[in-house]
């Protein structure tokens, strides 16, 4: 474990610069290796003269058109989903290009890459193979100037701060949409303890509603009903309001009632109407057999249909309410939902072009930080730093294809977005990188505090 204590570059000793500029790449290695859903994703070891750097990059269900190019072979093999082509350009050109530079200098390795690459969406290489790369050569870079990578990550953002602070954790306990079975249209809903005293109390009172949930669930449905999605959360047969009620029943048998909120992914572009007579609109029975005309909503009655729910719940913060591409659709939602938490994922895509315009437009306020949709951590933190600039808040994001990589564990301390979602507090691939935000705040031993109520304004200062 490394010392809590901060390492400057203008404190570091001219041994230790020089020990940074011996730090180079000597070596790239890519394999072939499953996710979580049981699909090819990439893995890469990056080798410099201070050892072996691995990492491995997460794939999405639900992914916006406007995303990176996860590169994938195509074919009976693996059901298309095969990634050799990705693992041999990480293993040729990538390597190639890498091969001697400082993995302290994160900008020019992935600068080098993106040009390399050549395309606007990184398609010609593959992002998956780009990021697999940028994320090993990030925890090289920490490794060489003997700092945790969270504070790697803080350096790289240009985040001075002496205190972290802890990200509010959205646990994802109940699954909908691409993410499970059910005829839920709404994606994900979110347990979020804002009344915790730290990141290891908001977990403990995460993971005892998560069982309590558990439980309500079951007495009323079955126990089929409590068979665990993609991301861990349950999959009862139910609507929205419906799942909201299960929250709120599981909160207060675990005895937090006014300690948890709640929040949405609804991941609206999987139920919108491309085509016919009700193109424009959102068809709430899109995962129903049994379909009701009533549930297909207007965006105006979409808007309030959440205004329902946020009046009748302790709703602080929904996720794509509306289509990535109906931009209007999400002026709307944002100025009539104002005091909300409303964040782009699908409309963003952590592309700093696409936030840009909604900073303009007033689009959404928060950014869902999703590494593997832009590709690279360089631009991943500048798209952080947009945001905040903006006065965004800032989710970062696990996907539904995941991994025991927990990057983002520490891209969430450093770069203080102050909230992550990762999950329910079950799996393996979702709970790697809660127990890694564990082993942070022990680290930091009295240098953090934990974001709660407070998510949305978390600044580079840390208060």
């Amino acid at each position: 474990m490394f010392a809590p204590q901060i390492v400057s570059r203008r404190a570091m000793s001219a041994a230790a610069q020089s020990a940074r500029q011996a730090s180079t790449v000597t070596g790239i290695r890519a394999r072939e290796v499953l996710d979580s859903r049981g699909n090819p994703t990439v893995e890469v070891d990056l080798t410099t003269e201070d050892g072996l750097f691995r990492a491995i990059v997460p794939s999405g269900a639900s992914t916006g058109i406007h995303e990176a190019v996860e590169l994938r072979d195509g074919g009976d093999r693996y059901m298309g989903k095969g990634v050799l082509k990705a693992v041999e350009n990480a293993n040729t050109e990538i390597a190639d290009k890498v091969k001697g530079m400082d993995v302290t200098d994160q900008a020019k390795i992935d600068e080098a890459m993106i040009a390399l690459d050549g395309t606007k969406n990184k398609g010609r290489l593959g992002a998956n193979a780009i990021l697999a790369v940028s994320m090993a050569a990030a925890k090289a870079g920490a490794a060489s100037k003997k700092v945790p990578l969270y504070q790697h990550f803080a350096d790289l953002a240009g985040n001075t701060q002496k205190d972290f602070v802890m990200p509010t954790v959205m646990l994802n306990v109940i699954n909908g949409g691409s993410h499970a079975g059910n005829p839920l249209a709404f994606q994900e809903f979110f347990m979020i303890p804002t009344g915790a005293d730290s990141f290891a109390h908001a977990m403990q009172i995460g993971a005892e509603c998560y069982h309590n949930l558990k439980k309500v669930i079951k007495s009323k449905y079955g126990g089929d009903a409590t068979l665990i999605g993609d991301e861990g959360g349950f999959g009862p047969p139910c609507d929205a309001k419906g799942g909201l009620e299960l929250l709120m029943e599981a909160v207060d048998k675990a005895g937090y009632s006014g300690r948890v909120k709640v929040g949405l992914d609804v991941a609206s572009s999987e139920f919108y109407v491309t085509d016919g007579a009700q193109k424009g609109s959102y068809d709430l029975d899109h995962f129903n057999e049994d379909k009701d005309p009533a549930n297909v909503l207007s965006p105006e009655k979409l808007i309030a249909y959440y205004r329902d729910l946020a009046d009748n719940f302790p709703i602080m913060t929904i996720e794509d309410p509306m289509d990535q591409d109906a931009w209007e659709d999400w002026k709307q939602t944002t100025a009539s939902l104002s005091e909300l938490q409303i964040v782009g994922d699908d409309l963003l895509c952590t592309n700093p072009e696409k936030i840009k315009k909604a900073i303009a437009e007033k689009s959404c306020n928060a950014l869902l930080l999703k590494v593997n949709q832009i590709g690279s951590i360089s631009e991943s933190i500048e798209a952080v730093k947009m945001a905040k600039q903006a006065g965004w808040g800032v989710m970062t994001s696990h996907r539904s294809g995941e991994t025991e990589d927990s990057t983002i564990a520490d891209l969430a301390v450093g770069l203080c977005t102050g909230q992550i979602k990762t999950g329910a507090p079950a799996r393996s691939d979702r709970n790697a990188k809660y127990n890694q935000l564990l082993r942070i705040e022990e680290e930091l031993a009295g240098r953090s505090s934990y974001a709660g109520e407070n998510f949305r304004t978390t600044s580079w200062m840390g208060n």
